[in-house]
């Protein structure tokens, strides 16, 4: 892993991490994550093994990020968002079902939002801190609230 940094506390077990990326302090990076090129993974941040993280991606401090989640390029998730894979979790539960979540180029994840499993948020969406996001997003929408739902849309910036 040329041109990566990874704080002396953190622990990044995969050996597939783009340059240019930085991993901090007590994030932890599972071997089978796939990590892009100049990406900032932030305190405290999980990462599992089936994961895919695109370039230039921001994960903010206290976020999991589990199996089943693809992160397209250019995204940011905010300081505590949470991600899920599992509509209905228990423990040791047999008859478990990984949904994929899907969070599509230049997306923004809002702090302490939560995304339920099975979902993709469209290109350039913009997530509201504290949204509970339970359905798809379109691309370039606007959402906020409990359940989320579209307050607007974002228009592209050239180049989006």
């Amino acid at each position: 892993m040329e041109n990566v940094f990874v704080h002396p506390q953190a622990l990044c077990e995969s050996s597939n991490v783009g340059e240019g990326t930085r991993i901090w302090a007590f994030a932890h990076i599972l071997p089978g994550a796939r990590i892009g090129k100049n990406c900032n993974i932030c305190d405290g941040v999980f990462v599992e093994n089936d994961v895919v993280i695109g370039d230039n991606v921001t994960i903010k401090c206290g976020v999991q990020v589990w199996d089943g989640i693809t992160v397209e390029d250019n995204v940011f998730i905010g300081p505590n968002a949470t991600l899920t894979n599992d509509m209905y979790p228990k423990s040791r539960n047999a008859d478990w079902k990984l949904l994929r979540t899907v969070l599509r180029t230049g997306c923004s994840i809002g702090a302490n939002a939560t995304i339920l499993p099975g979902i993709e948020i469209g290109e350039g969406a913009m997530i509201g801190a504290g949204a509970v996001v339970t359905k798809s997003v379109p691309s370039f929408a606007v959402v906020v609230g409990n359940p989320a739902r579209i307050v607007g849309t974002k228009v592209p910036a050239q180049g989006e």
